[in-house]
């Protein structure tokens, strides 16, 4: 990395260039030269490029790698590859957020009589199944200086799509229930939709399976100590803990629901760009998947 760039700063500071070339081991005719040259085309390019690599990360929050900022760079008509991204961005100290570990928040009824298997078997691709025939579930916990604030959702298979969530202080079978109430108000899912969640005490209630009963919605469960095969709602959690709960205090339970409803509906399911989904957001997915359904019903 050249140190020309250093001394300039120097310069604009208004310190001693001097001393600078000096502590560098750089005559001052040396950076003379290099100040007054004319840049190249590459560096302007990767000047411009720079900027826009700027703004992109900080409209994702601070959150977005090399992977990302490509693909957001290409769907705005920027041809460019990962590698000259991640060189600029590490030029200019910009880091993505990496996912952490989960730890496992639901605990299985031992006591509950659950004949429900699992009907997915891993088959999490976004084209294995339509839109609003299979969600997924779960619970996890966020630290608050009030206490621990409980929070469940419902996510579309297809386009990973938060449709449902609930947040309280506890962790009874309500908390499940709402999140899969909103949803089903939300976005009317025909009879024979398939809700896949973990074998947690909350999923195995007389309470939530009256609810699937009613709405003619069949149940599938995790099998027993097989945390992958509830990876989808998993990785969630992991993307809001990461990229919202890990970076700010949550002072209050009341702070936090704002912060959580603002992530999932502002920008989770509209603005953040989902490598499942080729780099599209869930909004933009579902809109594709309705033309193409469109299309083809015209088409018949």
């Amino acid at each position: 990395m050249s140190v020309y760039p250093f001394i300039a700063a120097e310069k604009v500071a208004e310190r001693n260039v001097s001393k600078a070339c000096a502590l560098l081991e750089i005559s001052r005719s040396a950076y003379s030269a290099w100040h007054t040259r004319v840049p190249s085309a590459r560096e302007l390019s990767d000047a411009e490029l720079g900027e826009a690599i700027v703004t992109i990360h900080g409209a994702s929050r601070r959150t977005y790698g090399a992977p990302r900022i490509t693909a957001e760079l290409r769907r705005r008509g920027t041809r460019v590859g990962k590698k000259r991204v991640a060189r600029l961005m590490a030029l200019r100290g910009l880091v993505g957020r990496a996912r952490r570990r989960w730890k496992k928040t639901t605990i299985p009824d031992p006591t509950a009589q659950v004949v429900a298997v699992d009907r997915l078997g891993r088959s999490f691709a976004p084209g294995s199944c339509a839109l609003d025939r299979v969600y997924v579930g779960d619970i996890t916990y966020i630290r608050t200086h009030e206490g621990w604030l409980y929070l469940a959702t419902a996510l579309d298979l297809a386009s990973r799509r938060v449709v449902g969530f609930a947040m309280a202080d506890h962790m009874r079978a309500s908390l499940v229930c709402e999140a899969l109430a909103m949803a089903i108000q939300l976005r009317h899912p025909a009879a024979g939709l398939i809700f896949h969640s973990d074998r947690g005490s909350q999923y195995t209630s007389r309470e939530f399976r009256a609810l699937l009963e009613t709405h003619g919605a069949a149940q599938s469960l995790s099998r027993p100590r097989q945390c992958w095969d509830n990876a989808v709602a998993e990785s969630f959690f992991a993307t809001l803990k990461e990229e919202l709960v890990h970076r700010q205090a949550l002072p209050t339970r009341a702070a936090a629901r704002r912060a959580i409803f603002e992530f999932i509906e502002v920008f989770y399911n509209r603005r953040r760009l989902h490598s499942t989904l080729n780099y599209r957001t869930p909004v933009e997915y579902e809109e594709e998947r309705r033309n193409l359904n469109r299309r083809k019903t015209q088409a018949a």
